[in-house]
C-alpha cells in the first residue's frame, strides 16, 4: 500500500468518498450487524463481550460502543479494525468502492497490480492450452462463462516467473502476495503450476486471490492462494461479486461447494449462487451472508462429507436466525453435474422445496442416535434441547412438539412452562424492572433474541443494574438479585413479551412527558408527540415494537 501523506488527498476527494460509503455497508464486510429498530447492534470486535453493546446510527452514519467506548465513523472504523493509518484508510476504502482519490501532487510512486497483472498472463496461457480448454468443454462450460468468470491457466513455475521479471513484478512483492513462495534454500517458485485457475475477488470486486485445480493425479485437487490479510477464506464467497444484484434482486443466495457449481449455476441462470473457498462455512461469513437480507439456500452433495458440511452450515445459520435451508444433492451428482446433463429444471425443483435449517438440524441429530437404547435416547434429549435454547423464544416453541414426536417423548420433558408473574398495576415499575433483568441474568441466551428490544432507557429505577449486566461487569447486586426470592422470573415466551411491552411503554409515557416539557420545535415536537402517543397506544394493546432513539422519533 502507498504510504501518502495526508496532506497530498484533496480534501473535496475525502469528502466525495465519505459521501459515497455507507457505514452499514463497511462495518457489515467485516462483522455481522443485525438491525434494532433504527440502528444496528453487534458485538464489539475491539473487546472481548457476549452481549451486543456496539451500535451503528445509519442517520449519523457513526457507531459507538457503551462497553470500551470506540466510536467514529466508517474510515476510523477500517483505521481501527486494520490497524491503518488514516491516508491508507481513505486509500483501501477508494480501492473497494473503484473511487479515484485525486492528489495535491503527483504520486511519487505507484504500486503495480500485481494479482491483476499475473491473471491476465494466466487468461492468455488459457487460450493456448488444448488440454484445459478441452476439460472445460468436457464439463459443459461455455466460453462465456470462461470470460465471465476470468479463468485461467497457470504453466509451469519458470514460465510465470519469467513473466513477472519480464514486467518488473519484485520477488518480494510476489510473495507477499501470495502468487510466489520460497523453498527451504530461499529460491523463488510459483505457488500455483499446471492449474486451472479460478480468479477470487472480493465482494467489492477487488482482486485478491486465486483457486487452482490441477487436472493431472496431483494429490492436491484444488489449493488457495495462502491466508493473508488480503486473503482470507473464511471470510470470501466465490462468485459474490457477480451475484450479488441478483442476491439483492430475488432476495436469496444459494451457497455451494465448489467453483464449477457456481459457474454451472450462473450458466442455467441461478446467478445468485456462490461458493464457499475449500472450507466450511464459518461466522465470518455471516456478515456477508446477511447483506440484502436474503433466504439463504444452502446447497451440497449428499456424501457424509456434504452432509456433515451442511449440518454445520444449519446449526451456524439457524442460531444466527437466517430464513432459508439445506439442499442435498443425492446419487452423487453435484449442480454442475446435473446442468451438464441437462437437468436444470430438476435443479430448479430442488432449490424451490429446501428443508429450514432447524428442521434439518433436528432430524440429523435425531438420525445420528439409536434411540432403541434409552442412554442414547437420554443423550439424544439433552443434545436437542441445548439446540432449541440457541433459538428465539418463537422457534423454540414451533419445534418443541416435532422434538418430542421423533423422540418419541412427551413434550413436557423439553421443558414446562413457568408460573406466570403477576403484571406491574401501571405501565413499568421497580419490581417489574428487577424481575425483567433476573429473568435475563438466568437465561442470557435471550439478551441475544431481544437485543432489538432492549435498550437501559427502559429501566427508570435499576438503569446501572442492567448496564452491568449487558457489559458482563462484575457486580455485587447481580449476585443479589439472583438470590433474592421475592423476585420472581419469567419462563413464559407470551407473559415476558407483555412485560417488555409494558416497561417499553412507561419509558416512551416518560420521553412524551420530556418532549412536552423541553422541546423548543414546534413541527418537531408536534411530531414526536404524535410518533410517541401512537407507539404507546400499540404497546397497551399488547404490541411489541423495537427501541427506537428520540432523535429519530423527532425526525421530520
Amino acid at each position: 500500500m502507498i504510504g501518502y501523506n495526508v496532506a497530498m488527498i484533496r480534501r473535496e476527494s475525502i469528502e466525495g468518498l465519505k459521501a459515497r460509503l455507507d457505514i452499514v455497508d463497511v462495518i457489515g464486510s467485516y462483522i455481522e450487524l443485525k438491525r434494532s429498530g433504527a440502528t444496528y447492534k453487534a458485538r464489539c470486535p475491539f473487546h472481548e463481550e457476549k452481549t451486543p453493546s456496539f451500535v451503528v446510527t445509519p442517520s449519523r452514519q457513526m457507531y459507538h460502543c457503551f462497553g470500551c467506548g470506540a466510536g467514529g465513523d466508517a474510515i476510523k472504523f477500517v483505521m481501527e479494525i486494520e490497524k491503518l493509518s488514516y491516508p491508507e484508510a481513505i486509500e483501501k476504502l477508494a480501492r473497494q468502492y473503484n473511487y479515484t482519490l485525486h492528489y495535491d501532487q503527483t504520486p511519487q510512486k505507484t504500486k503495480p497490480k500485481i494479482l491483476e497483472t499475473i491473471s491476465e498472463f494466466w487468461r492468455v496461457q488459457l487460450e493456448k492450452t488444448t488440454h484445459a480448454l478441452a476439460y472445460l468443454k468436457s464439463r459443459g462450460v461455455y466460453e462465456s462463462m470462461i470470460e465471465k468468470f476470468e479463468l485461467g491457466w497457470a504453466p509451469d513455475s519458470a514460465i510465470t516467473l519469467a513473466f513477472a521479471r519480464s514486467h518488473f513484478l519484485a520477488a518480494d512483492e510476489l510473495v507477499a502476495e501470495g502468487v510466489a513462495g520460497r523453498d527451504e534454500l530461499g529460491r523463488l517458485y510459483a505457488r500455483f503450476t499446471q492449474r486451472l485457475i479460478f480468479p477470487i475477488r472480493s465482494h467489492t470486486g477487488e482482486l485478491v486471490g486465486f483457486g487452482g485445480r490441477t487436472l493431472s493425479n496431483h494429490p492436491a485437487k484444488y489449493i488457495n492462494s495462502p491466508q493473508s490479510e488480503l486473503f482470507n477464506k473464511s471470510r470470501l464467497l466465490y462468485g459474490y461479486h457477480l451475484a450479488k444484484e441478483s442476491i439483492f434482486r430475488h432476495k436469496e443466495i444459494l451457497v455451494t461447494e465448489g467453483y464449477l457449481d457456481v459457474i454451472m449455476l450462473h450458466q442455467a441462470g441461478f446467478t445468485q449462487a456462490v461458493a464457499t473457498l475449500g472450507t466450511a462455512l464459518t461466522k465470518e461469513h455471516l456478515p456477508l451472508l446477511r447483506r440484502g437480507e436474503p433466504r439463504v439456500i444452502v446447497a451440497y452433495d449428499g456424501d457424509n462429507a456434504g452432509v456433515a458440511a451442511a449440518l454445520k452450515a444449519a446449526l451456524l445459520l439457524s442460531e444466527g436466525g437466517f430464513e432459508g435451508g439445506v439442499v442435498l444433492f443425492t446419487g452423487g451428482k453435484d449442480p454442475a453435474d446435473m446442468i451438464h446433463e441437462g437437468r436444470s429444471d430438476e435443479v430448479r425443483e430442488l432449490l424451490r422445496h429446501p428443508r429450514p435449517f432447524v428442521r434439518f438440524v433436528i432430524e440429523q441429530m435425531v438420525a445420528s442416535y439409536d434411540l432403541n437404547i434409552p442412554e442414547r435416547r437420554e443423550e439424544a434429549l439433552q443434545e436437542l434441547k441445548k439446540y432449541l435454547l440457541t433459538l428465539s423464544p418463537i422457534m423454540q416453541e414451533e419445534y418443541r412438539p416435532m422434538v418430542a414426536r421423533l423422540l418419541g417423548i412427551r413434550p413436557e420433558l423439553l421443558g414446562r412452562k413457568g408460573r406466570e408473574v403477576r403484571m406491574p398495576a401501571r405501565c413499568g415499575g421497580d419490581l417489574g424492572e428487577l424481575s425483567l433483568i433476573k429473568t435475563l441474568l438466568l437465561r442470557r441466551h435471550l439478551l441475544d433474541h431481544l437485543v432489538e428490544f432492549l435498550h437501559p432507557d427502559l429501566f427508570e429505577h435499576h438503569r446501572n443494574l442492567f448496564e452491568a449486566l449487558w457489559q458482563e461487569r462484575d457486580d455485587p447486586a447481580l449476585l443479589a438479585l439472583l438470590a433474592d426470592d421475592a423476585i420472581a422470573t419469567i419462563d413464559d415466551e407470551e407473559v415476558l413479551r407483555r412485560h417488555l411491552a409494558a416497561l417499553m411503554c412507561a419509558m416512551e409515557e416518560r420521553r412524551l412527558a420530556r418532549i412536552r416539557e423541553n422541546e423548543s420545535d414546534f413541527r418537531r415536537k408536534s411530531h414526536g408527540m404524535r410518533r410517541l402517543q401512537e407507539r404507546i397506544r400499540r404497546l397497551k394493546a399488547g404490541e411489541l415494537l423495537p427501541y427506537v432513539d428520540t432523535s429519530e422519533i423527532l425526525k421530520l
